[in-house]
């Protein structure tokens, strides 16, 4: 059965409007978001629009056929001969953090005026250290989520919406779920993409030698979601259950689960004073699917802090700067920061009680500057409380309202 696929127009119209340019479209993302799906989709339009297949270079570095182009002096040699020096040639890359110092590989062919270059990569450590020295203001970074809700809805229909959002919410939205009917199939297939990014890009990558302590930590996070959290509040509790440690090692192993996407880091900002502190910073998943892998069907209990963690990745997804917002003795869910303005956000579940009501306008009525200010729930009630404005979550996250 041929397998089937989302046509994903947001992240497109982002390779199209760099197409051509002379700088490097770098494609990131936690492994099996669509990254390589969407460039696939790219190649078939650029077919479509007259480019020859002989100019389109395209090399996918997890193949054993390629193992050899693994040297980045092979793969720069392979890709010169290659390529027709009298015409436009679009190059692809896919995980290129494989290739041994690639990055002296593609800044050298930057130089070459008939390359466009596009490469993936399933872990940020890519985009630090040399590849940063080498090519600093010549990249540009589409970072790929797996699907929205409005994505996911677009393939399945908008009626029952409360229903698929609950089924969204329980499974995520890596795209190839959408070819899986069970949940067994389902859960099977969240626990390959788990395995996968543990083993390749966490404790290979990170020569973790502690995998039980590496679980550990993994369960903490993915159960405390939307949770002020500090590392050493991680080797504390580690350390009660019996789990001995650093915080330095626990830093460390953190860091390996940001540094391949399965988690973000979401600091707090100082609203009164503009800037942003250090501690007892949020984190949340770039897929919720898989804490339901780890931590069961029946661990889906935290309702709130899971619309909070979909609220997020749809911030992310309209490229918004995120904060946890800090106001005196109150805290907001979200401080989103626009080019000239900023938008403070409280997320909840449902409103409909007067004394939860009270308290969620309570943090953003202490706010004494005049910005946009949003109440987020699954209610579908709207209403306008002093300026401040309750929006369905649902309607948010399909577009249908705009912040």
């Amino acid at each position: 059965m041929k397998e089937k696929i989302i046509y994903r127009e947001e992240y497109m119209n982002k390779l199209r409007k760099y197409k051509d340019k002379q700088i490097i479209k770098v494609i990131t993302g936690i492994r099996r978001s669509g990254k390589s799906t969407i460039l696939n989709e790219f190649k078939k339009e650029l077919i479509d629009d007259g480019v020859l297949e002989k100019n389109i270079i395209s090399i996918n570095f997890e193949d054993n056929d390629n193992r050899e182009l693994l040297d980045f002096q092979k793969l720069h040699n392979y890709i010169i001969e290659k390529a027709d020096k009298k015409s436009m040639n679009y190059v692809f890359l896919d995980e290129i953090q494989n290739v041994n110092e690639f990055q002296k590989c593609i800044d050298s062919l930057l130089l070459r005026n008939y390359l466009d270059i596009y490469i993936t990569g399933s872990n940020s450590h890519m985009l630090s250290g040399e590849l940063a020295t080498y090519l600093t203001g010549r990249y540009i970074q589409i970072h790929i989520l797996p699907l929205s809700f409005k994505e996911y809805v677009s393939y399945y229909g908008e009626e029952n919406e409360l229903k698929k959002y609950n089924e969204y919410s329980m499974y995520g939205g890596f795209p190839y779920l959408i070819n899986l009917e069970s949940s067994k199939e389902k859960l099977d297939y969240l626990d390959s993409i788990y395995n996968t990014v543990i083993i390749k890009d966490v404790i290979n990558r990170r020569k973790v030698n502690d995998i039980m302590m590496l679980e550990s930590i993994c369960r903490f996070l993915f159960d405390s979601i939307g949770s002020n959290i500090s590392t050493k509040k991680i080797s504390d509790t580690l350390a009660s259950n019996g789990r001995k440690n650093s915080v330095h090692t626990v830093e460390e192993y953190v860091n390996s689960l940001l540094e391949s996407y399965i988690l973000y880091k979401v600091n707090r900002f100082d609203i009164k004073g503009k800037q942003l502190l250090k501690t007892q910073e949020k984190y949340y998943l770039s897929d919720l699917g898989l804490r339901t892998y780890l931590l069961g069907r029946n661990n889906n209990k935290d309702l709130g802090h899971i619309l909070e963690n979909i609220i997020f990745l749809e911030l992310k997804r309209k490229g918004y700067r995120v904060y946890i917002g800090k106001n005196d003795d109150t805290e907001v869910d979200f401080v989103v920061e626009t080019e000239d303005e900023y938008i403070y956000i409280q997320v909840a579940l449902s409103v409909r009680e007067e004394q939860t009501l009270q308290r969620e306008l309570k943090s953003l009525e202490s706010i004494a500057n005049h910005y946009k200010k949003y109440l987020i729930t699954l209610d579908y009630d709207t209403n306008n409380y002093n300026g401040i404005k309750q929006i369905s979550a649902i309607d948010f996250l399909l577009g249908k309202i705009e912040l």
